[in-house]
This record gives structure tokens, sequence and C-alpha cells, in this order.
């Protein structure tokens, strides 16, 4: 199995992205996670309590270990607030990422940076043949991300995918994938 080679923390030029730890769980909960306008295009349901995001934790720290899922809390470097997240699943060399924000740092920049970032250590990593991520159709926001931190349109899919928070909805959603030089 291919495991990647990641940094525990590393830093942005405005940004500290570190692993998820369980003392996160209360900034989690009340930054993003239990904030319906935040998980609206997200792949797991919205957090109803603190139980959810300290379960979420518990299977983020195995996964960490295990290789399979590299999960990082995003905060601001000049005053440690926590504002997101950023998930990387690793299945054997093929990479699927996403990331969330707190709705009170949309609009800042702040995706694209860590997605830069995150798509420049990503590509180093040995044995990575695949990085891709996709989005819901209608999240223009987070289409423009991923565009400007240089993946690609792959394809647009109809009836793809439904969300668990917009009631299971099946949406069309957009495929990115960044283009690797794989020799």
């Amino acid at each position: 199995m291919v495991r990647l080679d990641l940094p525990e923390h590393f830093h942005t030029d405005r940004l500290s992205v570190r692993r998820l730890r369980y003392e996160d769980a209360e900034e989690i909960f009340y930054a993003y996670a239990s904030k319906p306008e935040a998980t609206r295009y997200i792949s797991w349901p919205t957090h109803e309590s603190l139980t959810d995001t300290k379960s979420f934790l518990r299977y983020a720290v195995a996964a960490w270990d295990a290789g399979t899922d590299y999960s990082f809390s995003i905060r601001l470097k000049d005053s440690n607030r926590l504002i997101g997240s950023f998930g990387v699943i690793n299945e054997d060399g093929k990479l699927q990422f996403g990331y969330i924000f707190s709705p009170s740092q949309w609009g800042r920049g702040y995706a694209t940076e860590v997605c830069r970032a995150m798509m420049l250590l990503l590509r180093d990593q040995y044995g990575v043949y695949r990085i891709q991520s996709f989005v819901d159709a209608e999240n223009v926001a987070s289409a423009r991300v991923l565009e400007k931190s240089g993946l690609v349109e792959e394809a647009r899919l109809p009836n793809w995918f439904r969300f668990v928070n917009q009631r299971y909805k099946v949406k069309d959603c957009i495929h990115y994938r960044l283009p690797l030089d794989l020799r």
C-alpha cells in the first residue's frame, strides 16, 4: 500500500495547517461542522452534537495512522483561530480530497491558499498517480478554487452524487483532476 509522507504541520502565508487532534473538537463543531450552510456540499452529515465531532475525530486519528485518510485543521496564523479543515483520502496512490471552511471566512482566499499548498505537497508524494476531487455543479465558488489551484475539469457528471445535507437529492457534479507528470 502507498503511504503518504505528509508533514503533520506546515504553514502558508496566512495559515497554519496541522493534523487534526482530539483537542480540536469544540472548535470544529462550532466553526463549521454544525453549520448547515457550511456542510451543504459536503459528503458527511451536518454534526448535530459535539459527540458527532468527537466520533469523527476518533476516525480521523485512526485513519491517519493507517495511511488511508489525512485530515488537517486550518487555522489563521496570526490568531490561531480554527477556520476550516482539509482532508485527503488515499486509495493506494489515488487521492481524493476536499475542504470545508467556516462561513464567516468565505471569500477571503483561504481555500485557494491551502489548496495550492496541498497540491504541491501531494503531487510530489511517492506512488501517487492521481489527485482528484468533485463538486456539486451548483458550487461555483468551490469549482473556482479548484481551477485556481491547478486542477482541470475532467467531466461533467449528470445525476452523479447524493449529498446527504441536500436531502439525498441526486445532483450533477463536476469532476476535477490535478495533471501529473508521471514518468
